[in-house]
């Protein structure tokens, strides 16, 4: 994967996405007020049009990241990413520290890339719809000094690159110094390493 590609093409400018919706009913407004079992429905009635629309484009992380090791057992909100519901993928670089969920001391290496599938809650259609792909990927030391070495990218619901400002993802990002930039999934749908 050639890291100057992913940053080149991906990008955004805001977290709104032109996010369209699947044929997914939701039958509450505030994804806070779901259960895990909701959360499952929707997630299984999403997930195929996500990787049909992330893939539709040309991206290098999109057409692989579902092969990767998933991080939580299901998606879950915490409320970053406009109170989207996220589900963490971990390319094999990063597995293995990531997994350890680890709050201090954390050092990704070099090459590891995690990414974001998120579900935004329509509430005027309540519906569920694909959000954009969040990515993650961890330079070489030097490579992005102003970002903790991270190049945050994304990819919208159809496949097209979204254009990114680096240091509105890394401002909230760095509020998680010691995890070396990392906000893990909620603890209660962490898979253990």
């Amino acid at each position: 994967m050639n890291l100057r590609t992913i940053v080149l093409t991906t990008a955004f400018t805001a977290l709104a996405s032109t996010a369209y919706a699947a044929d997914c009913a939701v039958d509450v407004e505030d994804p806070f007020d779901l259960e895990a079992a909701q959360i499952n429905e929707i997630y299984d009635c999403i997930k195929a049009k996500m990787v049909e629309g992330y893939t539709a484009g040309d991206n290098a992380v999109a057409a692989a990241y579902r092969d990767w090791t998933v991080t939580s057992t299901r998606p879950a909100v915490a409320g970053p990413h406009g109170n989207r519901l996220l589900q963490t993928f971990a390319n094999d670089v990063a597995a293995e520290q990531y997994l350890k969920f680890a709050e201090e001391g954390v050092v990704m290496p070099a090459g590891s890339v995690l990414a974001k599938e998120s579900i935004k809650i329509n509430k005027k259609k309540k519906a569920a719809v694909v959000g954009p792909l969040f990515i993650m990927t961890k330079g070489e030391a030097g490579a992005a000094p102003d970002t903790d070495d991270w190049i945050y990218s994304a990819v919208q619901p159809k496949g097209k690159p979204m254009k990114i400002k680096q240091s509105f993802c890394h401002d909230c990002h760095a509020g998680w110094a010691e995890q070396d930039s990392l906000a893990y999934p909620l603890e209660e749908v962490r898979v253990s390493n």
